[in-house]
């Protein structure tokens, strides 16, 4: 009985492509991870804010952790594949051979990644237009999406730019792979593209910014074949891909999400029934997600649209089919803690201390501020330090990405207790920083209730309960910490027509772990950190405004 049991289950690979590292997971029906495989990718700087990476060792990282993942798995029982990546642009030319993103001539480097910021001079004359789509994406365009990258490469490598068969966000670049169809999936053109579900793409944008090139080929090379995220691509998976992955050829593969709407996907729609959260019995449009890695990412969504300055979006159906997506979000989170902790001077006596304990750095400053503390809550002990978290600048609410870190109340003391303290005024910096995302949203019309938090900051307990602290509002962590890779699981699960809907796989595949509540006697203390927060921005811009006068 046992193997006619384990013979009926059906399972779905995801794959999720991040910043540093290509993951793979199999997920049953159920939504539960059975195995799951992890292996590190390059990422080029060859200069400062250039940040290169190589669809081919992406390409061979996804193969391998697949493999390894289905590894004597009846192949029968894998029904669908789904991808997530983060957003960043892959060059190719006509035959999809790879072309240069570097004045080098390094042909294998031919990803731009998402958090490079070379573009700048572009974005910003792309943002002087004023034009109509920039109402899409919170007002003024980011610098991490694609126009000002395009625009960078036509006016910097001419060269590459004639060349230029196609440019795929690295999300659809995978699913090309796979299939060998260049469908774009929705998610990707309308939050990092400008396109729009009703228009599509407007002309006149592309002809006022200078890149007319793309419209004469009716966008062949940046996509005239969308799909909703979950679709089924193509005819599945091709012979070579196949071979290429260890997956039964034909298997159906699904249009593909950014990763971070792929880790939305995994949590926001779970079923929350008997946890006492406020967010039970109300609609899904109460819940914001919260995608906490590298950067972190807060996607809430609404019925209809909702115009948040400084947030991208409205988005219509880019995450869940039917809804309207708004996303805030953070350059530098997972990045920033790491730079604090790892540049300070007392790093290596932390970094010996925690080996010794067999504990992360991270598992052991927690403990250690636990014991500084004394009497006080942890959190009270920042009372005189205060950190502004934008040493990568701004991306929301207030997108301006000349902005700079700020920390005030240093002293000259150089031990593991300062390192510990400024570790925690980093992390507040942080969740107020989410606080002042969620009450611009909150302002232009969302009704948020519920964070669902995941992403490997998540695993933090500290990180965890400043969120609930300082935005006031219950914190749900899934059940499977890898979140991620369910939501691209999820996305498999769909294009093999097992599940109706995406609503539906969401609701059967995202479960809840563990809920953390916010401390409300701590609010005062946080609602003034938080006065304070807003103070060192404005100083920020008093200084250079001073030191801009004539």
């Amino acid at each position: 009985m046992p193997s006619e049991k384990q013979a009926a289950v059906k399972y779905y690979v995801g794959v999720d492509v991040g910043s540093a590292s290509v993951r793979a997971a199999l997920v049953d029906g159920f939504g539960t991870v059975v195995a799951h495989a992890e292996r590190p990718i390059q990422v080029w700087e060859p200069q400062p804010d250039h940040y290169e990476q190589s669809s081919a060792d992406i390409w061979a990282a996804c193969c391998s952790v697949t493999k390894e993942v289905v590894r004597g798995v009846d192949a029968s029982q894998i029904r669908g594949l789904g991808f997530d990546a983060t957003c960043s642009l892959v060059v190719v030319d006509k035959q999809f051979q790879p072309l240069a993103v570097n004045s080098e001539g390094q042909t294998h480097r031919n990803v731009i990644m998402w958090m490079d910021h070379r573009a700048v001079s572009q974005v910003q004359r792309i943002n002087a237009t004023q034009h109509r789509v920039l109402n899409y994406v919170g007002g003024a365009m980011s610098v991490e999406m694609q126009p000002p990258k395009l625009l960078w490469i036509k006016e910097n490598l001419p060269e590459s730019w004639k060349k230029v068969g196609y440019f795929f966000d690295l999300p659809d670049f995978l699913s090309w792979k796979a299939t060998g169809v260049t469908a774009r999936s929705l998610c990707t053109v309308v939050c990092k593209w400008t396109y729009t579900s009703d228009r599509g793409w407007d002309d006149s944008f592309w002809k006022m910014i200078g890149l007319e090139d793309l419209v004469k080929d009716k966008y062949e090379k940046i996509g005239n074949h969308v799909l909703s995220p979950g679709e089924a691509v193509g005819k599945g998976l091709t012979p070579d891909a196949a071979r290429d992955l260890g997956l039964p050829e034909g298997i159906a593969v699904a249009a593909s999400l950014i990763d971070a709407h792929a880790g939305g996907l995994g949590v926001i729609g779970a079923d929350v029934k008997g946890h006492n959260l406020p967010c039970e019995n109300q609609p899904i449009t109460s819940r914001v997600a919260m995608i906490c890695g590298t950067s972190s990412c807060h996607m809430g969504v609404s019925e209809s649209p909702i115009f948040v300055p400084g947030v991208w979006g409205p988005y219509f159906s880019a995450m869940v089919p039917g809804l309207w997506l708004n996303e805030g979000g953070q350059s530098a989170t997972g990045k920033l803690i790491d730079h604090v902790v790892r540049g300070h001077v007392a790093f290596p006596e932390l970094e010996a201390k925690a080996a010794a304990s067999a504990h992360s750095i991270y598992t052991y400053l927690n403990s250690h501020l636990d014991l500084i503390k004394k009497s006080l809550p942890v959190g009270f002990l920042t009372v005189d330090l205060h950190v502004w978290p934008d040493f990568h600048g701004n991306r929301s609410p207030l997108t301006d990405l000349t902005l700079k870190g700020m920390v005030v109340g240093l002293t000259l003391s150089r031990g593991l207790d300062e390192l510990a303290l400024i570790y925690l005024a980093t992390i507040q910096a942080i969740a107020l920083g989410t606080r002042h995302i969620l009450e611009v949203m909150q302002a232009a019309g969302h009704d948020i209730t519920t964070l669902f938090l995941c992403g490997g900051l998540s695993k933090n307990p500290l990180f965890v309960q400043m969120h609930a602290d300082i935005t006031g509002k219950p914190v749900v962590l899934s059940k499977e910490v890898e979140s991620v890779l369910v939501g691209a699981a999820i996305l498999g699960a769909c294009a093999s027509g097992d599940f109706a809907s995406i609503q539906e796989a969401m609701a059967k595949m995202g479960k809840i772990g563990r809920v953390v509540q916010p401390n409300h006697e701590h609010k005062r203390f946080y609602d003034k950190k938080y006065q304070v927060f807003l103070k060192l921005v404005e100083h920020q811009r008093e200084y250079r405004s001073i030191m801009n006068s004539s």
